[in-house]
């Protein structure tokens, strides 16, 4: 832990960088303003190793994770940038916008590539003289490929430039397939994709400039999916405006160029989505594949029209087209036909439409819109997909908590089951960077963010909400927000996912401390739940005893229990107590109830259980410890802060039991569900165990101190009954917490759900 001149020191530091929005930090992060601590202290003590970022200038995680020697100088990162990285021309975001562009270099600079026997991706890149462009071009990618498992062969179509014909003189260990005549750009392709050793080929014109992880992104998407057979990249302006986010055909064989002109870090051009085409540029596909399509149609001979033609013959097929954001590069488009449509091989263009239009008349007028009618719906191919808003405060922490670990499992599902999926977080901060984004993305989902989204959300409701199947709400909080301006613009199904009933947690809070505010605030939370509950067409909850308390005051509500978590899989648990011998607590301390427990717990029991165990150590595990929790740390108690899936997984497998000594709260807990899957044997209160069925078989529940600490003694002495409880807590986790379950129940709402 950080001594205190330490922090001061720090602390001034990071206060005259004007790099810390104070109004931003506690925006995004609402449990730090509950907490009442100096944001700036609780980033410098908390806020940096969780990977929280100061303003939307830097961003923490991308700091730390593109530059490996800071983790090494036990420097905080922005102490770090502000100190050494600003001088050092360290970036502090992974934004679009700072894009690089290679402009004066020697042309004669030689580069040298790594040979490759068995390469798995082939990049080909079709030249006809503009040397500079092509030099250009291979030197990015030497510079932002970090990767070596690729080969480049350069179908040169018979230049007639010096400089070009003797580019194996500068350029080494790489193939050059240079023609006799020449073909134009499809015949020279499909003629270099023959010398080809990759399992992959990726086609790239020479008039590019790849960005860092171009092509590893396409790489990993279309291996991560057997359904996917062509993916293409983003592609930027040399003055850094949007060229193309995937392309639109329409039925009269038209195209847009999605996004042209715009912002390219804007949200909807960097979400993961089937596209009617991608612009080949920057296309990668099996070799297999291109082999059995036959590559490029040759009716399209010189060129224009190949690239869309091609992935409507790789859907033919019943593979996907993908467009990934990800994968960017400067395009200087233009420099090799010219942008004339009446003259040279751009007029091909207007000739190649028609051919096309003949060659897919039948498509094009049952899959496709007319010009320009129902973008929403054509940017992404999702016409015949139902559409599902989910709305929430922020972006699901899946690691942090268990509302958003919740929210990132149903969100999950709904992409599984072909339901297009939008997202917005209530703050709408400007995320890229952050894996929470990404893990969002990186399946399909589009979310919202940025200001112009949080000034304009329900002007966007208003030109797109109907469009919309479902729109699903979560947390109060957020949804009487949301929820009249969602029933006026939109005919969908609204859901509501109430996370916990906040009224009835806090009257239980009251009845434990008889603070007359909080009966107030319970009574006020009450008339806005119902309120809402009052105009959704179902609500969710997570435990049957808020079903019950629910039905009791408005039995028209529709309420029905839902798993809390849905697991992929079942893990195998080996549990042997004879092997293990400390105790855990989980929770995160931005939610009341923990820091409660905590306290009662470290005051009340844990000195009952050590007079009887006293070389027993405890470990107290969760985000964002407020110092109540931080001073408790002593011989017998370690206060571990936010820590990583990987590392508390670790817990679970190594710790003997586990407490859960919650005296108020209301719903299903997390940590209680998450500790029952991994099998390990856990004493809790009525109220941790609230929600869980025949919970007298694998749980040891009692809500009296002495009692509590008795029967942790007994537990952590009777190796029988620990290995008992471990084994039926795993066989319950496999009956009620799956996805089928979860989806057998939703579909009674959402019928898609498949």
């Amino acid at each position: 832990m950080l001594d205190i001149l330490k922090t001061i020191k720090w602390k001034n530091i990071i206060k005259n960088s004007k790099l810390f929005d104070v109004h931003y930090y506690l925006t995004t992060y609402p449990d730090v303003r509950k907490s009442d601590i100096d944001p700036i202290k609780h980033y410098i003590k908390y806020g940096a190793q969780e990977g929280r970022n100061p303003s939307h200038k830097f961003n923490t995680r991308y700091y730390l994770s593109r530059y490996s020697d800071i983790q090494k100088s036990h420097l905080n990162p922005l102490v770090h940038y502000v100190l050494y990285g600003k001088n050092e021309n360290r970036s502090t975001q992974n934004k679009i916008k700072n894009i690089k562009l290679i402009k004066d270099t020697p042309l004669n600079k030689k580069i040298l590539f790594e040979k490759q026997n068995n390469p798995l991706v082939s990049i080909i890149i079709p030249i006809y003289n503009q040397y500079n462009y092509t030099f250009k071009c291979l030197q990015s990618i030497k510079k932002n490929v970090r990767s070596n498992n690729y080969e480049i062969i350069l179908a040169d179509d018979n230049s007639q430039e010096e400089d070009t014909k003797n580019i194996h003189n500068y350029i080494k260990n790489i193939k050059i397939v240079r023609n006799e005549k020449n073909l134009g750009f499809l015949l020279n392709c499909n003629n270099a994709a023959k010398y080809a050793l990759g399992k992959y080929l990726l086609f790239l014109n020479n008039d590019t400039q790849v960005q860092v992880n171009w092509l590893e992104s396409l790489l990993s998407l279309i291996e991560s999916n057997t359904k996917i057979g062509l993916v293409g990249s983003k592609l930027i302006y040399p003055d850094g405006r949007l060229q193309e986010a995937g392309g639109i055909i329409w039925n009269d064989a038209s195209g847009w160029n999605y996004g042209r002109l715009d912002k390219p870090e804007k949200a909807e051009y960097n979400y993961l989505k089937e596209v009617d085409y991608i612009s080949g540029a920057s296309i990668m596909i099996e070799k297999k594949l291109w082999n059995n399509i036959g590559g490029f149609d040759k009716r399209y001979t010189p060129a224009y029209y190949e690239d869309v033609d091609l992935a409507f013959e790789v859907r033919k097929r019943g593979f996907q087209v993908v467009f990934q954001p990800k994968s960017t590069l400067i395009h200087f488009e233009g420099i090799s036909n010219g942008t004339d449509l009446n003259g040279g091989i751009k007029r091909h263009q207007l000739i190649n439409k028609e051919k096309f239009l003949n060659k897919w008349t039948n498509i094009l007028n049952t899959e496709h819109y007319k010009n320009a009618k129902n973008v929403f719906f054509a940017r992404d191919k999702s016409k015949l997909k139902k559409h599902v808003l989910f709305i929430d405060h922020y972006l699901p922490h899946y690691d942090q908590d268990a509302g958003s670990k919740a929210t990132f499992q149903y969100l999950k599902v709904l992409v599984e089951s072909n339901i297009k999926v939008h997202f917005i977080g209530d703050n709408f901060w400007d995320y890229p960077g952050t894996p929470y984004l990404d893990a969002l993305t990186n399946i399909g989902i589009e979310v919202l963010y940025g200001t112009w989204y949080a000034n304009n959300w329900k002007k966007w409701l208003n030109d797109y909400g109907k469009y919309f199947d479902y729109v699903i709400l979560s947390r109060p909080h957020i949804s009487e927000k949301y929820i009249n301006v969602i029933k006026e613009t939109t005919t969908a199904k609204i859901i509501y996912f109430a996370v916990d009933l906040h009224y009835l947690r806090e009257e239980r809070e009251y009845r434990l401390k008889k603070d007359n505010l909080l009966l107030e605030s319970s009574k006020k939370w009450k008339v806005i739940e119902f309120d809402i509950m009052s105009k959704v067409d179902a609500v969710c909850v997570y435990s049957h005893i808020e079903v019950t308390e629910i039905k009791k005051i408005d039995k028209s509500i529709n309420a029905m229990q839902v798993p809390l978590y849905m697991y992929d899989n079942f893990i195998k648990v080996n549990y042997n107590p004879d092997k293990r011998k400390d105790i855990i607590f989980v929770g995160g301390f931005s939610h009341g109830p923990n820091l409660d427990a905590m306290l009662w717990f470290v005051h009340d029991i844990l000195p009952l259980i050590l007079k009887k165990i006293p070389t027993l150590h405890f470990y107290i595990i969760g985000s964002n410890p407020p110092k109540e929790i931080l001073n408790m740390e002593c011989n017998n108690i370690t206060v571990t802060g936010f820590i990583s899936d990987k590392e508390l997984i670790n817990y679970y497998n190594t710790s003997k039991l586990a407490v859960a000594p919650l005296r108020f709260g209301a719903g299903m807990k997390g940590k209680v569900v998450d500790t029952l899957y991994h099998g390990l044997p856990l004493v809790t209160t009525s109220i941790g165990a609230e929600g869980i069925k025949n919970k007298n078989h694998f749980l040891k529940i009692t809500n009296e101190s002495k009692l509590f600490a008795n029967e942790v003694v007994s537990l952590y002495n009777n190796n029988d009954i620990l290995n008992k409880m471990s084994k039926e807590s795993v066989i319950y986790c496999k009956n009620n917490f799956s996805k089928k379950k979860a989806k057998i129940i939703l579909a009674k709402t959402i019928k898609e759900l498949k």
